[in-house]
């Protein structure tokens, strides 16, 4: 169920918030994601519930901080939230179910992970969960709902951690500086050294190299 509720005019950060609470509403979650796009990595989504008076200054769409910025905010969300919930899906279900399945599945593991039940969902972008509970659907919603915002920090922060950690386990390829996606130094380490196991092989710019590999390993 998706309800058109809010002009996208003149918006408070926790507007969409408040209007629920407002309408009965007591446990909305804000649910974003990190890495729909990397050639590398696993897609990886939070969902956020904040308490209902919550201020932390300087917090938007991750995209929009800087890494420091984000690992600043990134406690404080986690010590104000009243839950937190981290899913992802791996680079092998990307290729098996294509990268939408796949996020929105990473983002029902971050729900079902929530130490509270939700009752409503805000999720950012156009494509709604397939879930029973009551959604909206927010374009830029990392920009415009608190609790995206929050999610998004979580997520993109998780992420690059782990692909941090993958940087030491496939040094090759210079993950702890792209986080995976597709810049020239990334590229053409694909085609020097072939793709590792947690490129998706079914992405443009991996799936052309897979023979490299394949050589390497005879």
């Amino acid at each position: 169920m998706t309800l058109d509720l809010f002009p996208p005019a003149e918006e408070h950060p926790l507007q969409f918030e408040r209007r629920l609470q407002s309408q009965g509403y007591k446990v909305v979650a804000g649910i974003d994601e990190a890495g729909r796009g990397p050639l590398a990595g696993p897609v990886l989504a939070a969902a956020v519930v904040l308490p209902k008076h919550f201020e932390l200054p300087g917090l938007t769409d991750s995209k929009k901080l800087s890494p420091a910025a984000r690992e600043r905010l990134f406690p404080l969300i986690r010590q104000q939230a009243l839950a937190v919930g981290i899913g992802l899906a791996s680079p092998a279900e990307i290729d098996q179910i294509n990268i939408l399945q796949a996020t929105l599945q990473a983002m029902l593991r971050a729900v079902s992970r929530l130490a509270l039940n939700p009752d409503y969902l805000l999720i950012d972008g156009i494509t709604p969960l397939p879930h029973s509970l009551p959604q909206q659907t927010l374009k830029k919603g990392d920009s415009r709902s608190l609790s995206i915002a929050a999610a998004s920090v979580i997520a993109k922060v998780v992420r690059d951690r782990l692909m941090v950690h993958y940087d030491r386990v496939f040094p090759d390829y210079g993950f702890a500086g792209h986080k995976g996606y597709g810049s020239a130094a990334h590229r053409q380490a694909i085609v020097r050294f072939g793709p590792c196991p947690i490129h998706r092989t079914t992405f443009r710019g991996v799936k052309e190299h897979l023979s490299v590999r394949t050589k390497s390993l005879i």
